[in-house]
């Protein structure tokens, strides 16, 4: 059979990978994608739409219960079954019909099965029957293909057969207790959620000595004492030298000796680059490994400017709109550079924006209870970039907005200045309902506000945004 030849073939279809395909589509290249799972990848399915799902309703039952007056029209328990069916229609049951007829409407070609680069510029499909397709493209192939739980190596854990993000965020039920390795973004939001839903006993392990270490302390002690208040035991400074499952559940032996038991495990350490089995060593590049990009994603280590990765993959930013993002920019730069437009090939056409987004600019909202908001650099992360910066901070509790929002609201906000050029370079808030807040923020770090103009951004009274005007103040203005 001969080859299909498209002008650019994107292996994967998460959010990285259709927008990508869009992208170029759009721009009258014609554009197909390999898929081996379902066209919407893991954010749709088993990361960020079921894990906020699950969310959602604990977050809404404590803001409810914050408000004297409304807390006393609290008489049930929350209906897991009802949380459940909701999740389940928000991932359309585990079915991408509707991502196939919007692929079908902009006219992308799916192939469905297994896609690895078999040569420059060639895609080798191997579908389910094992019948295999041979793709061939004229310009680009773009990987997309995300990431995968990293599966750190303890005994017996394989064996034990381990929840990853995937069998957390699609359980048909609460488990009747649940031990978590790893206190990252995954692990605190797993937690509040099976917490919320019914999961008796949950114990994280953290290996640190903090939970969000990622992030500034602040962040990690507010969402650990109310993980703590909820009845979830935190254990740092430990990890497991063992696991085994019987008929009872897992049990894990820590470092120290001692041992946890749960009816079920969470693996939650982090991520590996999903590039183990796609051919990347045609390209010359190392299966298994991060694929390393310039700010137009396009995969520096390859000859001839033909390979792109686009998302996790890159390593650049693990985020699902940051991947959005990129394929963006990747799109645009793919498009320009097939039509011959020679400011593509200017630095400057991608870097000065790109940069700033994936490098300086990248937001992120973790959805426990608190929330935590974060844009940009740390106090610790910008002085590394040898810039002189002062931090300042209030209180969100201290604001009319928060006052009203709920009873007893505490949360912080900071902000990082580059002391300099009196811009906002990073800033983080902690507190109920805060993930709203941050893209003010973004924009001002994007935009480069300097603070002097911004104290001319009036924030609406009695509004959480007002932390703004006190931020302000307290720098100075």
């Amino acid at each position: 059979m001969p080859e299909a030849k498209y002008d650019v073939i994107v292996i994967g279809s998460g959010p990285a990978g259709e927008n990508l395909a869009g992208r170029t589509a759009k721009g009258g290249l014609r554009t197909a994608i390999v898929e081996s799972e379902l066209v919407g990848g893991e954010c749709s399915y088993w990361a960020c739409i079921p894990s906020k799902a699950l969310l959602r309703p604990v977050a809404a039952l404590a803001e409810v219960r914050a408000v004297p007056g409304s807390r006393e029209a609290v008489t049930g328990t929350i209906d897991v079954n009802a949380v459940l069916a909701r999740r389940d229609r928000l991932v359309g049951d585990w079915k991408d019909d509707s991502q196939v007829k919007w692929l079908n409407g902009v006219h992308i070609d799916l192939h469905r099965g297994h896609g690895r680069l078999s040569g420059p510029r060639r895609v080798t499909v191997t579908g389910a029957d094992g019948r295999t397709t041979d793709l061939a493209a004229r310009h680009v192939v773009a990987i997309c293909t995300g990431s995968d739980t990293a599966m750190p190596a303890i005994p017996g854990l394989a064996g034990a057969r381990p929840w990853t993000s995937r069998e957390a965020t699609s359980a048909r039920h609460a488990p009747v207790s649940l031990a978590i390795l790893g206190g990252g973004v995954v692990a605190c939001e797993l937690a509040t959620a099976w917490c919320g839903l019914g999961t008796r006993d949950v114990t994280i392990i953290q290996r640190g000595s903090r939970l969000l270490p990622a992030l500034e302390e602040f962040a990690g002690l507010a969402v650990r004492e109310s993980l703590e208040r909820r009845g979830v035991r935190v254990v740092t400074g430990a990890t497991a030298t063992r696991v085994e499952r019987d008929a009872h559940g897992v049990r894990l032996t820590l470092t120290d000796g001692a041992t946890v038991n749960a009816a079920e495990l969470l693996v939650a350490t982090g991520r590996a680059p999903r590039t183990g089995d796609l051919g990347i060593e045609h390209a010359g590049l190392e299966p298994g490994a991060w694929i390393d990009v310039d700010d137009s994603m396009r995969a520096t280590a390859v000859a001839d400017g033909w390979l792109y990765a686009v998302g996790d993959v890159n390593h650049v930013a693990l985020l699902t709109h940051m991947g959005k993002y990129q394929a963006r920019v990747a799109g645009d730069a793919i498009v320009a550079r097939v039509r011959g437009d020679a400011a593509a090939e200017r630095p400057a056409a991608w870097s000065a924006y790109a940069a700033t987004a994936n490098a300086a600019a990248v937001p992120q909202v973790v959805f426990t209870d608190p929330e935590v908001a974060v844009v940009g650099l740390d106090e610790a992360r910008a002085r590394a970039r040898g810039l002189r910066v002062r931090t300042v901070e209030f209180g969100l509790g201290h604001v009319s907005g928060g006052a009203l929002h709920a009873e007893h609201y505490a949360g912080t906000a900071r902000i990082t200045v580059d002391a300099d050029r009196h811009v906002i370079v990073g800033m983080m808030l902690v507190g109920p309902g805060v993930g709203e807040l941050i893209h003010a923020a973004t924009i001002a770090i994007v935009g480069e506000v300097p603070l002097e103009r911004l104290w001319h951004a009036v924030p609406a009274f009695p509004t959480i945004s007002e932390v703004w005007l006190r931020l302000l103040e307290a720098w100075g203005l």
